[in-house]
C-alpha cells in the first residue's frame, strides 16, 4: 500500500509538492480551503472582466519548463506563451521609457541615457548570467537544513563571483551613474521584497531574467498556469478536496495522526506538507511544544512588502498604454522608507498596474480594459478601511491621468479592492503579507523557517516563507525541493 501524504493548500508551491510526491508514488490528498486552486494565484472573473488576483509577471520561463519536462510534459501541452514587447514601461516624472525586449535595443537605450552605459551592460550581465545559472542550479535547490549543503566546489570557488556580501545597489552604483538606469535596474529586486541596500548583489540573476530571458504573459492569464498545474497533478493521480479548511491537527507522539477540517471529515496521513501561510500553521494548528518557532522570533522577521490592489474594469479602450507599468514619477526613497522603515502608510506611493487586455482580449467586454492597480506597502499596518482604499485609489487614478493622458475615473464599472485584511481572511497570511519574507542575507538558506518542522517529524514545509523564497518559479522549486526531503526522510 502506498504511503500517505496530505498537502494543506494548492498555491503554487502546494501544486508543486503535490506533483512531485504523487511522481514518487505516494497516495496524495490536497486540502484547500477555497473553491478553486491557486491560492493567491486566483482568478477572479465579474460582469465580463477577468484578473489574476496574485502574481502577473511571467518571468524565468526556464524554470517553467524545466518543471513540466521532469514529468515528461512541456510548457505547450498546458498553456501558450506570448513574448510582451516592450517587456514594460517606466513613468517618470516628465515622460516615459519603454523597455525593449530585443538586447541591442536596450543597449542603445541605455547609451543615449549614458555614453558608455552599453559596455557596462555587457559587463552587468555577463556576471548576472554566472550568477544566474550558478544560482538557479546550485542555491535555490538547497532544503537550507544545514551548511554542509553548501560545501560545493562551484560555490566555494564562485563565492566572490556570486557577489553574496555586497549589496546590489552598490554593485550597480558603482557601474552607472544616471539615476534612472540605476531605478531601472534595481527594480527587479522589488519582487524579492527587500530595499536594493538590503539585497545582496548575487541578486543582480533577476536582471539576466529581466533583460535576456523577457517577460512573457501566458494566454488566458497566469491563472493558466495554475490550471496547468492542477490539471498535471490530476493526470498524476492527485486528489483534491476543495472547500475544506484545516482547522484542527491530532497528534501522536511527535507526529501528526490526522487532520481535521471545518466540513467536520478528517484525514490521516504518514506526512504532511504545509502549503499554507507557514506562521497559521505553527501559532494556529499547532500547540506551542511543537512549535519550531515563537511568536518574538517572527516578530523579528522582515517581511516582504504587503499590497493594496484594485481590480478595475472600465468600459473604454486606452490608447498607447502597455500591458504592465511602474510608475516612478514620485520619489522612491520616500515610499520605500515608509514600507521598510517607518512602516506606515505611503504619502505619495509609486504604483504598478497590469493591463492584461491589451495582450489578451477576453480578459475584457469589447470596448473595454481590465486594469489592475498594485501599491506596495508595508505588512501589518493598521487602519486598512474602505475610506482608506478610496483614497489611495483617488491618488493614483489621478496620477494615471496626469502620466498618460487617459483619465478612466468616470469610466470605471466595476472596481474591487483588497489588501491586508483580505490577506488575513483569505490566505491566512502572517501580517497580511503578500509576498512573504524579505529575501535579505539574513533570512536566506538555513537562515529562513526551516522546510521541516524541528519538532513533528511528519511535517514539513512549502512556499513562500520557507526555501528558496517568495515568487513563482521559486514557490514551484520550493514544492520538488519539499519532495526531495520528504522522499529522503520517509522513503518513496
Amino acid at each position: 500500500m502506498s504511503k500517505k501524504v496530505v498537502v494543506i493548500g494548492a498555491g503554487f508551491a502546494g501544486l508543486s509538492a503535490a506533483a512531485f510526491m504523487a511522481k514518487a508514488g505516494w497516495s496524495v490528498t490536497v486540502l484547500e480551503k477555497h473553491p478553486i486552486p491557486g491560492g493567491r494565484a486566483r482568478q477572479l472573473s465579474e460582469n465580463g472582466f477577468t484578473f489574476d488576483m496574485g502574481p502577473s509577471w511571467y518571468w524565468m520561463p526556464d524554470v517553467f519548463e524545466r518543471y513540466f519536462a521532469q514529468f515528461g510534459k512541456k510548457v505547450t501541452d498546458y498553456y501558450k506563451l506570448i513574448r510582451l514587447d516592450p517587456s514594460y514601461r517606466i513613468y517618470w516624472n516628465d515622460s516615459y521609457t519603454d523597455i525593449p525586449a530585443n538586447y541591442e535595443d536596450f543597449r542603445k537605450l541605455l547609451e543615449t541615457m549614458e555614453p558608455g552605459a552599453a559596455t557596462k551592460l555587457d559587463k552587468f550581465l555577463a556576471e548576472a548570467e554566472y550568477k544566474y545559472k550558478v544560482g538557479i542550479n546550485k542555491l535555490v535547490f538547497k532544503p537550507g537544513q544545514s551548511l554542509t549543503e553548501f560545501m560545493d566546489m562551484d560555490l566555494v570557488k564562485g563565492v566572490f563571483k556570486l557577489d553574496v556580501f555586497t549589496s546590489i545597489k552598490k554593485h550597480i552604483h558603482k557601474l552607472f551613474k544616471n539615476p534612472r538606469i540605476r531605478q531601472m535596474l534595481e527594480f527587479p529586486v522589488l519582487f524579492l521584497g527587500a530595499l536594493p541596500e538590503n539585497t545582496p548583489a548575487l541578486y543582480s540573476l533577476m536582471n539576466y531574467a529581466d533583460i535576456k530571458l523577457g517577460t512573457w504573459y501566458p494566454e488566458g492569464g497566469m491563472y493558466s498556469v495554475v490550471q496547468g498545474m492542477y490539471k498535471l497533478a490530476v493526470e498524476l493521480g492527485v486528489e483534491f478536496r476543495f472547500k475544506r479548511d484545516v482547522t484542527n491537527i491530532e497528534f501522536q507522539s511527535d507526529s501528526i495522526k490526522k487532520m481535521i477540517c471545518n466540513t467536520g471529515e478528517d484525514f490521516e496521513a504518514d506526512v504532511v506538507i504545509g502549503g499554507a501561510d507557514y506562521h497559521f500553521i505553527e501559532s494556529k494548528l499547532l500547540p506551542a511544544e511543537f512549535r519550531s518557532y515563537t511568536e518574538a522570533w517572527w516578530d523579528k522577521k522582515v517581511m516582504a512588502p504587503g499590497s493594496l490592489l484594485y481590480y478595475v474594469g472600465i468600459n473604454k479602450k486606452l490608447k498607447n498604454v502597455p500591458h504592465h507599468s511602474l510608475f516612478f514619477d514620485v520619489p522612491f526613497d520616500a515610499h520605500a522608507r515608509e514600507i521598510y522603515v517607518t512602516e506606515e502608510w505611503p504619502h505619495a506611493p509609486l504604483f504598478y498596474i497590469s493591463v492584461s487586455s491589451q495582450t489578451d482580449p477576453h480578459a475584457a467586454p469589447a470596448g473595454g480594459e481590465a486594469i489592475v492597480f498594485l501599491i506596495p506597502v508595508a505588512a501589518g499596518l493598521e487602519g486598512d478601511t474602505e475610506e482608506l482604499r478610496k483614497k489611495y485609489l483617488d491618488i493614483i487614478l489621478e496620477r494615471f491621468a496626469e502620466r498618460t493622458g487617459e483619465d478612466i475615473r468616470d469610466n470605471i464599472v466595476y472596481c474591487r479592492t483588497y489588501a491586508h485584511a483580505d490577506f488575513v481572511s483569505d490566505y491566512n497570511a502572517y501580517k497580511g503579507n503578500a509576498y512573504g519574507l524579505a529575501n535579505t542575507l539574513m533570512q536566506t538558506a538555513i537562515l529562513k523557517p526551516s522546510c521541516r518542522s524541528k519538532k513533528l517529524k511528519n511535517l514539513f514545509y512549502t512556499g513562500q516563507l520557507t526555501v528558496p523564497g517568495p515568487g513563482v518559479p521559486p514557490s514551484l522549486i520550493s514544492g520538488e525541493v519539499v519532495a526531495d526531503q520528504v522522499l529522503k526522510h520517509f522513503g518513496n
